[in-house]
């Protein structure tokens, strides 16, 4: 089988960090051919220089047969080269045929287009009504938009990051049969995933990246996901443990908690009720799109609720706003790495500041105490092995994984009674994802509460005591961890809540 992308010896260098050091690689014609390595190891880079975002400094690329350097990404995808992001790049007022015909350089009339969408949607088993308002669509069908507007290119090659992150199971299996079906037709797929058992499942072959150096090539088939990320990371890792430790009294309470969708596009939360105790990690589940936004504003304090619908500790803190509630010992990590968790362009001990001015005493009569912050920062990047030059970078100049690592240290430093995260390793490797894990679980065990809101489901099946699924608004009642399956969890995401007492 002949290749269809070759590359030899590329390298981009940034300031300070060579982010592709002599990368070589090739990709078989129709094969589905995974990416892997842990965060900041130069991934991103070498897909971008694929698809025409980045110059490299040296090396080139072959693409079909002919030399490949795009100068930007339209150049890339007249050559054949298409890419699904991991973020997606919609606009919500606008019906799914505008959006693709927006990803179009010459796109047909919006009526023949909407034939085109149907037909190409409906081979491939990711149905979509090019009518309706992408707005109103789940995350799920969300990522159908971005797939059939790349596959309405032809493409020969296919890169995917992170595709499955917002997907229920029975979306993945759908998914998964759908690049098959790709594949068998002869388009090659670049698969970009943290999930190592997915790419055992879905990929032929990998290429093993650490320090932006090519450090193996594996067939993910014949490999131990355990093995796959030892490489990665260049160690042995030890999966998260939780500590034995008993359960105490009731921390939070959450009693009939229903608001308005927080952007028009939003979800309602629908009579939400739960309870968090000492010592429990309570995980939450759920589809992007159904309401984890709107919850974790409202536990946080960022939305306000009626009285009497949040207590902490006995205490009303339902018309409290986040500082309020961060004194009281109630803090929250929201999904939003860059522009909610982080103010971008601000150093890492300014961010610091941001969140723990209160809890660390970093100020003293309305001025922050830059020196106390900087201490704060420093220990954040200690404890939690967050790779960056020093407290004085900007946010937006660290990796994913480790601005990741930095906002949940941030808040697990502050000592709360009660944390709320949402997506506490999206997009972050194996060894920082189980560091986070472990962090979680060391907070509860110490008598903490801690809700841990995600679409891992791995995730929330290795630390949860309890699960509830959050579906339109909607949270099923919590049932323990330890009964349930994927498939059940699933059914629950889908809306199934009956099945929580099966």
């Amino acid at each position: 089988m002949t290749d269809i992308l070759t590359i030899d010896g590329l390298t981009k260098r940034y300031p300070g960090v060579t982010a592709n050091d002599s990368v070589s690689l090739r990709i078989r014609r129709g094969a589905i051919h995974a990416l892997l390595g842990e965060n900041g190891a130069g991934k991103s880079t070498l897909v971008k220089a694929i698809f025409g975002l980045v110059k490299p400094d040296a090396g080139t690329m072959t693409f079909d047969g002919a030399p490949h350097a795009p100068a930007d990404p339209q150049a890339a995808r007249r050559a054949g080269v298409a890419m699904v992001f991991q973020h997606f790049s919609l606009f919500d007022a606008l019906s799914v045929a505008e959006n693709v015909s927006l990803g179009m350089e010459d796109p047909p009339a919006l009526r023949d287009l909407a034939g085109r969408i149907r037909q190409v949607s409906e081979a491939y088993g990711l149905p979509l009504d090019p009518a309706r308002r992408v707005g109103d669509l789940s995350a799920g069908e969300r990522q159908r938009v971005e797939i059939v507007r790349c596959l309405l290119q032809e493409p020969k090659l296919l890169i995917m990051d992170e595709p499955t992150s917002v997907l229920t199971p029975q979306e993945v299996d759908r998914l998964f049969s759908t690049l098959r079906k790709l594949s068998a037709e002869g388009t090659s797929i670049l698969y970009i995933s943290h999930k190592l058992e997915e790419i055992r499942q879905l990929c032929e072959a990998a290429t093993i990246l650490r320090g932006g150096k090519v450090v193996a090539e594996a067939d993910p088939r014949a490999t131990s996901a355990a093995r796959l990320a030892e490489t990665m990371v260049g160690q042995a890792l030890r999966p998260p443990k939780a500590a034995a430790h008993a359960t105490g009294d009731v921390l939070l309470r959450v009693e009939g908690l229903s608001l308005p969708p927080a952007s028009k596009f939003g979800t309602p939360l629908r009579d939400v009720a739960l309870e968090l105790r000492a010592g429990e990690v309570l995980g939450i589940g759920g589809v992007a799109g159904n309401g984890q936004d709107e919850l974790l504003g409202a536990l946080s304090g960022e939305r306000r609720s009626a009285p009497g619908t949040i207590t902490l500790e006995g205490a009303d803190v339902s018309r409290l706003g986040p500082t309020e509630r961060r004194r009281a010992g109630l803090l929250a990590a929201p999904e939003e790495r860059l522009g909610h968790a982080a103010a971008p362009a601000m150093s890492l001990t300014e961010n610091a500041a941001l969140t723990g001015t209160v809890r660390e005493d970093l100020a003293a009569r309305g001025f922050v105490r830059w020196g106390a912050a900087r201490a704060f920062a420093e220990r954040v990047i200690s404890a939690f092995d967050v790779r960056t030059p020093g407290p004085g970078a900007a946010a937006r100049s660290l990796s994913g994984g480790n601005l990741q690592k930095f906002v949940i240290g941030r808040e697990v430093l502050q000592r709360p009674r009660v944390l709320v995260v949402d997506q506490p390793t999206w997009g972050v490797d194996a060894a920082a994802a189980a560091a986070i894990r472990q962090a979680l679980l060391d907070l509860a065990a110490g008598g903490a509460g801690v809700i841990v809101v995600s679409q891992d489901l791995d995730e929330v099946m290795e630390i949860a005591d309890r699960f509830a699924a959050l579906n339109e608004g909607r949270l099923s009642a919590p049932v323990p961890a330890a009964d349930l399956t994927l498939e059940r969890i699933g059914l629950m995401l889908g809306g199934a809540h009956g099945m929580q007492a099966a």
